[in-house]
């Protein structure tokens, strides 16, 4: 059979720690109906609302102990891999064994190397933490230094570098697992971002790298068949909310380009998923990325629903 790795995004696991764990029980079930189809299975998850939960709470905490107690975005985002990946491992441990499916499953803390000189960091463009008001967001801006931007008309959030992913640092450790016939989680929010220093050392940066794209990153580095990226839609689609919108069943790289250049797709949503399908599609001949709902997993990866994007 096929190696899969799908990408679930953050959101579909809650945004406190009861609802995560309720939900991960909720996202196990569709998982391990691929693992009984006979699939070597690989999952990478998002952590939006996780990270940014650790981060505030870490910044209050700041606030009343002093500014050397400040919890650096990089560790933030290597907490959220190991509490979510400790729901999702053992729902999909408890599932697994319901089903009488012998395999244990193993979250692995993913650094994942980005280039320092990538443009990214000279514009931050990524949105982090809880909503302020304008007044607040100066307040803090000039306090701390940091970029606030207003976001979707919400309020203003933190903004900081979103890099390209080059390299998840253990993904020879996945191949070993996977070889041994066990699941992996990884490359957890987008991995934690890391540079090489002058003594070969890895250091974590400021900065968050797109979930989807590192998950595209850890797919082609495990040599994975199919990219499953999993969201709130059952199908991608075109001209998304007008009287003339349309689902899209198969599309063409050259087609999904196409759309990009018009437009289609909100940058904040389905753009990078995309994105990541394309480069992914593109690096090897054969590869497919399906785009679909938690939901219907199952159906998607029989080609019943989802959108595929190929060659």
């Amino acid at each position: 059979m096929s190696k899969i790795l799908i990408a679930l995004g953050g959101n579909a696991l809650g945004n406190h720690a009861k609802e995560q764990h309720e939900l991960a029980k909720y996202a196990a079930k569709p998982i391990v109906d691929m693992v009984e189809q006979g699939h070597d299975v690989i999952i990478s998850h998002g952590n939006g609302p996780q990270v940014g939960a650790i981060h505030l709470a870490f910044g209050k905490y700041a606030e009343e102990k002093g500014p050397e107690t400040r919890m650096p975005f990089a560790e933030s985002g290597a907490m959220s891999q190991g509490y979510i990946g400790y729901h999702l491992q053992n729902a999909l441990r408890e599932e697994l064994s319901n089903r009488g499916i012998h395999k244990s499953v193993a979250s692995i803390v993913s650094q994942v190397i980005v280039d320092p000189a990538d443009p990214a960091f000279d514009n931050p463009s990524k949105p982090v933490g809880p909503f302020y008001s304008k007044q607040e967001a100066e307040a803090l801006m000039a306090k701390s230094g940091d970029i606030y931007i207003e976001d979707a008309g919400r309020g203003y959030r933190k903004v900081i570098p979103s890099p390209a992913p080059i390299e998840v640092v253990e993904q020879d450790v996945m191949k070993d697992l996977i070889r041994s016939g066990h699941i992996v989680i990884g490359a957890g929010g987008g991995g934690i971002p890391v540079i090489r220093d002058s003594d070969n050392r890895l250091v974590g940066i400021e900065a968050v790298i797109d979930k989807d794209l590192a998950s595209e990153c850890l797919a082609e580095g495990l040599d994975a068949d199919f990219l499953f990226i999993l969201t709130a839609v059952d199908q991608v689609a075109i001209n998304f909310g007008q009287p003339n919108q349309r689902v899209l069943d198969a599309i063409s790289v050259s087609e999904a380009k196409k759309y990009i250049e018009e437009g289609q797709f909100p940058s904040g949503s389905m753009l990078p998923k995309v994105q990541a399908a394309i480069k992914f599609v593109e690096s090897k001949k054969e590869r497919k990325a399906i785009i679909s709902s938690l939901e219907r997993a199952k159906e998607a990866v029989l080609g019943q629903t989802g959108t595929v994007i190929h060659r």
